[in-house]
């Protein structure tokens, strides 16, 4: 039977879509089946992402028959309720950044095969920061009036301190890579060549605008502390993408209070958005955007067409570019 859309998870409703484009198809092709709430698929799967998924499977609204299903935002948890509704499938499709919503230990038994959109969505968390960071460097934020007049030094030579180079980390990384600036950056699990990896410590000492891109796990939560804060450079510039629970909030307001030189730009808070009564509403020296950084509008269209390239792969038996494996979903936001 088909999988009842309503209360799969909380009081969100899914909606099972089937392409209207189907066409005439062969009888031995796999069958496909979307699982996500409208909105999300409307945004992530267009009707061209539609055709070509179309000309690969075989589009179906009953769960029990499906081998994969293509997913995104609002994606039902797959848990053993779930799953043994959903006995044949083999891969999931996630059009999106996370998986941390949906996977659970009983998907992780049946093996089946997860890859993600995650890549995709880090090109535009990149581009935002790559803008951020030479606005930053321009004193874009003071001279508007925001804080007290500062030194200008500009992008030149200027020093960019990267924490955490994962997927948007390194796609940061490749950008700046094009500007005339000094890049340095703090990850514990990698050393890769051609930038100078420093302590975490050495990055707020000597950074211009420091940008963080560490994924919210439990060991990372609250790891960015006051006294790094405290340790940055005159008139610099802190920029969190990340997640608002990575830094110490009340630390980085008391910090903020006493040095009206500094700047932080913020597109995720803890919580989110920041509780009405909020200090970080009113700082002069804060610049609040909300969750803009990652995929938006018809940039969404892009991760809808990551999972479609995998698509293609999977059914021609390549290794997958963004599979996630469990070992590897426990470093990933």
């Amino acid at each position: 039977m088909a999988y009842p859309p309503a209360g799969i998870a909380g009081n969100v409703s899914y909606d099972l879509l089937v392409p209207k484009v189907l066409g005439s198809l062969p009888a031995m092709r796999p069958r496909g089946i979307f699982l996500l709430d409208q909105n999300s698929a409307e945004l992530i799967y267009g009707p061209e992402q539609h055709t070509q998924i179309a000309e690969l499977v075989e589009v179906t609204d009953r769960l029990d028959q499906a081998e994969v299903i293509f997913s995104g935002w609002g994606a039902p948890v797959m848990d053993e309720k779930f799953l043994a509704d959903a006995p044949a499938v083999k891969a999931v499709f996630y059009g999106a950044g996370t998986i941390r919503g949906f996977v659970t230990e009983a998907f992780w038994q049946r093996g089946i095969v997860v890859t993600s959109a995650y890549a995709a969505n880090a090109v535009p968390v990149a581009e935002y920061t790559l803008a951020t960071t030479l606005l930053s460097l321009k004193k874009f934020w003071q001279q508007r009036g925001l804080v007290r007049a500062a030194a200008v030094p500009g992008a030149y030579r200027s020093t960019v301190g990267i924490i955490s180079l994962g997927m948007v980390g390194r796609e940061v990384w490749r950008r700046l890579q094009h500007h005339d600036l000094q890049l340095i950056a703090f990850d514990p699990f990698t050393k890769p060549a051609g930038i100078e990896m420093v302590s975490l410590a050495e990055v707020f000492r000597r950074a211009d605008v420091v940008t963080l891109h560490t994924p919210n796990l439990p060991e990372t939560r609250g790891m960015i502390t006051g006294e790094h804060f405290a340790m940055m450079k005159p008139g610099a510039t802190f920029i969190n993408t990340a997640r608002g629970a990575i830094i110490r909030e009340n630390e980085l307001i008391d910090v903020l209070r006493q040095r009206p030189d500094l700047t932080a730009v913020l597109d995720v808070t803890n919580p989110e958005p920041p509780a009405p009564d909020s200090p970080l509403r009113t700082l002069p020296n804060v610049i609040l955007t909300p969750h803009i950084a990652g995929s938006m509008g018809a940039e969404c269209r892009r991760m809808g067409q990551y999972m479609v390239e995998e698509l293609r792969r999977y059914l021609a038996g390549k290794p997958l570019q963004w599979q996630i494996t469990k070992d590897k979903a426990a470093l990933l936001a």
